[in-house]
């Protein structure tokens, strides 16, 4: 019944498969009994293997069990789900927090129960696909700006200033690309043209701003972005997501978001490891600034090397290729010599946009960085060369 489609898939070199990860030792991995260092995973500060969280998880597994039994609404939440929401508010200074189960439960959740048949969404191009979808299960119009295109986006609140409900939703570090949304100028138009703003912050929670807040705290717009978005899967090494906003929002969210109230909890032990996360995150400022050194070292090496990384501004750094074809060959080179990293291709982005999607790690060491640059070096070389 597929078996055209799929080898239509593979024709054109989009037919995908996961790779085995068999252990992990902090940004060391097993695959096929080989030892590779881990570039491409969103645990930026490497806290997933953190002892604090498998400990925390233990204790809360001890007193809850493990699953969580029911949605939100039913007999889902506990204690430990209340004091997660808090410790969240507290931490993006805001009035009120919703957990989700997953950044895409949230925006397929959100984004429908706030706009609806007769309102209008305006999203970046580059917008993650969760928020795509969330735009299409709304059923509200929808207006697609160019990627960080702020005179493109007030022309269209200009021609589109009779909906009832106008919502603005950007990605606040593109997650494919590596650059951080204009917070400053799309508050600047949410606010002159009456519009709510979302800011889905998966990329930047624990890793931007002073204290790890974001992009929010990275421009210091605290108090000026209606609905912040954040998860706990990336910088947190946990799972879920939460969004932040004012008591009303959470209020309308808690009895409006269908993966909300029809999804069964978060595990309580997942939410006690999320809250050892945030701890950490507030309290070891060290840790976020060795994935900068890291990350400079990196885009250092590669500017020496003359690979391009495009307009990335953080730990995200796509080597761009633009063939898939020669993409998954160099993935497939790289991981040969040692380094594994995802070949980014058609549709999670732009045709013709294939890429090698690079992340750096607070736990890689300069001996990491530089035997990862002398491999992408030589990897590239070969494919570049006549």
């Amino acid at each position: 019944m597929f078996e055209e489609e799929l080898l239509e898939l593979e024709k054109q070199h989009l037919l995908r498969k996961p790779i085995i990860i068999e252990s992990y030792q902090g940004a060391i991995i097993t695959i096929d009994r080989r030892r590779m260092l881990l570039m491409c995973s969103n645990d930026y500060l490497g806290l997933s293997q953190h002892p604090a969280l498998k400990e925390a998880a233990v204790a809360a597994m001890e007193r809850y069990g493990f699953g969580s039994g029911a949605s939100r609404l039913v007999s889902g939440t506990s204690l430990i789900h209340e004091e997660l929401e808090h410790e969240l508010t507290e931490f993006k200074k805001t009035e009120a927090t919703i957990l989700f189960n997953s950044g895409y439960a949230a925006n397929t959740g959100v984004i429908p129960a706030l706009a609806e048949k007769g309102d209008v969404i305006f999203s970046d191009r580059l917008n993650h696909a969760s928020i795509i979808d969330g735009c299409r299960l709304s059923r509200a119009s929808i207006r697609v700006y160019g990627h960080k295109d702020m005179n493109h986006l007030e022309t269209l609140l200009k021609d589109h200033g009779h909906h009832s409900r106008k919502l603005i939703i950007t990605d606040g570090v593109f997650s494919m690309d590596g650059d951080i949304a204009p917070l400053p100028d799309l508050v600047e138009l949410a606010e002159k043209y009456n519009a709510l703003l979302m800011v889905d912050d998966a990329h930047a929670t624990g890793v931007l701003g002073k204290g790890g807040r974001g992009t929010v705290e990275h421009f210091g717009m605290e108090g000026r972005i209606p609905i912040q978005m954040g998860t706990l899967g990336k910088a947190f090494g946990s799972y879920g997501a939460y969004v932040s906003g004012s008591r009303d929002l959470i209020r309308f969210l808690i009895n409006r978001t269908r993966s909300y109230i029809y999804s069964t909890a978060l595990p309580p032990a997942v939410c006690a490891a999320s809250l050892a996360a945030l701890k950490i995150i507030k309290n070891d400022t060290a840790r976020r600034e060795r994935l900068w050194r890291n990350r400079e070292r990196f885009a250092t090496g590669l500017k020496s090397l003359k690979i391009e990384y495009g307009n990335s501004e953080t730990p995200i750094l796509p080597l761009m290729i633009g063939d898939t074809e020669r993409a998954i060959k160099i993935g497939a080179r790289l991981l040969e010599s040692g380094i594994f990293v995802a070949a980014i291709r058609p549709p999670t982005v732009p045709e013709g946009t294939s890429r090698i999607r690079t992340t750096l790690m607070a736990g890689f060491s300069d001996h990491d960085i530089d035997m990862a640059l002398a491999a992408i070096g030589k990897v590239w070389n070969e494919a570049f060369t006549p």
